[in-house]
Formats: structure tokens, C-alpha cells, sequence
């Protein structure tokens, strides 16, 4: 397992499988939380590493979205670690079978029931910050997939929402997405958060990425025939 830390609070571990799996690790002033979880061959990693990292105990998980490969070592991590798992409501009845995710024949459990609890909301319906991450709602790759800001470092940990093509922002996995125009919707949020630097599961780093969103949004726009109007209604 590759490990990087990539700001000052924030730690990226990353493994292959013929593409590459991320995790993050972020240092908080409880102890430490844990973004997503991976493939099940990167808990021994995950817990060695947060082990010995020196900055208190795993404190929490949060999962950007329920698909296997952000969810695969959270057995190996709870059997050591009794801490809460937070995700969006949305993606609860999917990653626990209870409903075929869109695209998909039939449900499958990637957790056991109650395993996983919704992130909080106000009454507006927008996410509480979690320790020292700001969740928001990005669905389009999944149903209820979030993406967590950490403001003091500037960093987006944006899971599925992206992959990266020559240091730039590119189309999240088709085969995954079920929903390209809405995942594209979504990715208005970098615009509004203008991080310094974006994290993604399944690629490299991009920086700065606010800078070529607009071109990011007209290149997948044009190759999926969405027209403008859908992608900046709302």
C-alpha cells in the first residue's frame, strides 16, 4: 500500500487493482476519520497505518457512496474498531439490498442492515459538517454519493464523483455511473468550493480544478448530448 500525506491533516492510501483505490485518512483533534474503506485486501493496511500514525484512535467512517469497492474493508476495520459509519440516506437501501441500484438487475448487500447510519441534516436538508469535513450531496454515480471538504486544508475528497485524464478533472466510470447529466450537475460543487486540490478514488490528484470545470462540463456534455440547460437548472 502506497501511503502520501497530502496536506496537513490529510493522509492518502492508495492500492491497485488494475486501476488504482484510494482512501483518506484525516487527522482530527478527537483522534481520526477514516474516508471511505476501500477493497477488502487494503484493511490490514488501513488499521497498521492508523495504528501507528500517532494521532489518536479511529474515531468514525464516512463513505462517499455504498458500491463494494469504497465499502470492502469495513468488516476487518469494525472487528478492531467499534466506530460509527456514516453515509447519505439515499444510499442506504441500495448498499443494503434492499433496492437493484439504478442500472442494476438486482439488489445486492454490500453491508449488513443497520451497519450504517445516515449523515446528519438541518431542516433545510443540507449536510451537518462532520468534525472537520463538509459533506455534500453529489449524486449521479450513486444515488446517495457525497463528497467531504476540508476547508482549513482546501482539499476535496470527492470519491467517484470524477476520475483525472493529464492532470484534469475527467468522466466518472460510465459502466458505474447511472445518471452521467446528474453526475455532471453535481460537479458544479467545485466551482462553488474552489479547493486547491481534489482527491479521487480512482485516479490522480487534479489541482486547482476549478480552473478547467467549464471545460470539464463542455467536454462531457458534448460527448453524452447534454444540453446546458439541465446541467445548470436547479
Amino acid at each position: 500500500m502506497e501511503i502520501k500525506q497530502i496536506s496537513e491533516h490529510i493522509w492518502s492510501l492508495k492500492t491497485w487493482m488494475i486501476v488504482p483505490f484510494h482512501v483518506w485518512v484525516v487527522k482530527e483533534e478527537d483522534g481520526v476519520t477514516l474516508v471511505d474503506a476501500g477493497i477488502g485486501k487494503m484493511g490490514k493496511g488501513i488499521l497498521k497505518f492508523i495504528n501507528g500514525m500517532d494521532a489518536g484512535p479511529l474515531k468514525r467512517i464516512v463513505l462517499t457512496h455504498g458500491h463494494p469497492d469504497h465499502v470492502g474493508a469495513l468488516k476487518a476495520i469494525l472487528k478492531e474498531n467499534e466506530v460509527p459509519v456514516y453515509v447519505h440516506k439515499a444510499e442506504i437501501p441500495y448498499m443494503e439490498g434492499k433496492k437493484a441500484y439504478p442500472g442494476r438487475k438486482k439488489p445486492s448487500a454490500n453491508v449488513t442492515e443497520h451497519l450504517v447510519q445516515p449523515l446528519m441534516e438541518d431542516e433545510a436538508g443540507n449536510l451537518n459538517k462532520i468534525d472537520s469535513l463538509e459533506p455534500y450531496w453529489t449524486p449521479g454515480h450513486a444515488p446517495g454519493h457525497v463528497v467531504y471538504y476540508h476547508p482549513e486544508d482546501g482539499v476535496l475528497l470527492a470519491g467517484d464523483l470524477f476520475t483525472s485524464k493529464n492532470g484534469k478533472l475527467y468522466r466518472p466510470m460510465p459502466m458505474f455511473t447511472y445518471d452521467m447529466e446528474e453526475a455532471v450537475r453535481s460537479s458544479r460543487i467545485v466551482g462553488e468550493l474552489k479547493p486547491k486540490r481534489l482527491e479521487i478514488c480512482h485516479g490522480k490528484a487534479v489541482l486547482n480544478p476549478a480552473d478547467h470545470l467549464d471545460q470539464y462540463i463542455e467536454n462531457t456534455s458534448n460527448t453524452y448530448s447534454i444540453k446546458e440547460e439541465n446541467v445548470y437548472k436547479g
